[in-house]
C-alpha cells in the first residue's frame, strides 16, 4: 500500500492534523477527510473503514499506543488523499 524507502511527507490532507491529540478528534478529522474524496462510493468505503478501525481500537488504553495509532492514521489519510488527488 505504501511505497518502501524514505517517505517524502507532504502537507496533511486537511488543515488541523497537527492539532489532533485525542481519538475523538482523530475520528472527526478522518470523517472530514472522507468528504474531500471524489465519489460517494469512495467516501462511503473510507467512512466505513474509519468506523471499523475505531471499533477495533476502542478498548485501547495505552497513551503511547493511542498516539502511535493517531500518527499512523494521519499518515494513511495523507497517502489516500494524495492517491485520489493524482487520479483526478
Amino acid at each position: 500500500m505504501h511505497e518502501w524507502g524514505p517517505r517524502v511527507w507532504k502537507m496533511a490532507p486537511l488543515p488541523g492534523a497537527e492539532l489532533v491529540q485525542r481519538p475523538l478528534q482523530l475520528y472527526r478529522y478522518l470523517l472530514r477527510c472522507c468528504r474531500q474524496l471524489p465519489t460517494k462510493g469512495i467516501q462511503e468505503h473510507y467512512r466505513h473503514a474509519v468506523r471499523q478501525s475505531f471499533r477495533v481500537h476502542s478498548d485501547e488504553d495505552s497513551p503511547e499506543r493511542i498516539q502511535q495509532i493517531i500518527k499512523r492514521a494521519i499518515e494513511d489519510a495523507d497517502w489516500i488523499m494524495n492517491k485520489y488527488k493524482k487520479q483526478n
